[in-house]
């Protein structure tokens, strides 16, 4: 699902996508200095391998996003170091935006219910 950025306005831009057992819902609006603003969550259940015994289990996701999106390269000129997704083509990729949060939560370290009980 690609979203026209030019189409994002000061009122609400509401979405809703769903890949696999994974929804990101959530909504955008122009912000300033030709940012977008992003306030989203990410919900469902990830399949991962336990980082000690290597067995398959579920994971409950519920995370909040918030972040900006700019149209193109951004220069922070300020240095305000917030967080910026740079969008190219005019076009922001919901489902790529979805594929790279869930890749980010599999890199973190996940135990199974059953290890984390013998960590304590």
């Amino acid at each position: 699902m690609k979203v026209t950025l030019r189409k994002v306005g000061k009122s609400p831009f509401e979405f809703e996508r769903k890949l696999q057992d994974i929804t990101l819902k959530g909504y955008m609006q122009y912000d300033s200095n030709g940012l977008i603003l992003l306030d989203a969550k990410l919900t469902g259940i990830l399949e991962l391998d336990c980082a000690v015994c290597g067995e398959e289990f579920e994971l409950e996701v519920d995370e909040d996003l918030k972040f900006f999106i700019s149209d193109g390269i951004y220069k922070d000129e300020e240095n305000s170091l917030i967080d910026v997704v740079e969008a190219t083509n005019g076009e922001l990729d919901i489902d790529e935006l979805i594929h790279s949060e869930v890749e980010l939560i599999k890199s973190d370290y996940h135990c199974c219910e059953f290890c984390e009980i013998g960590e304590d």
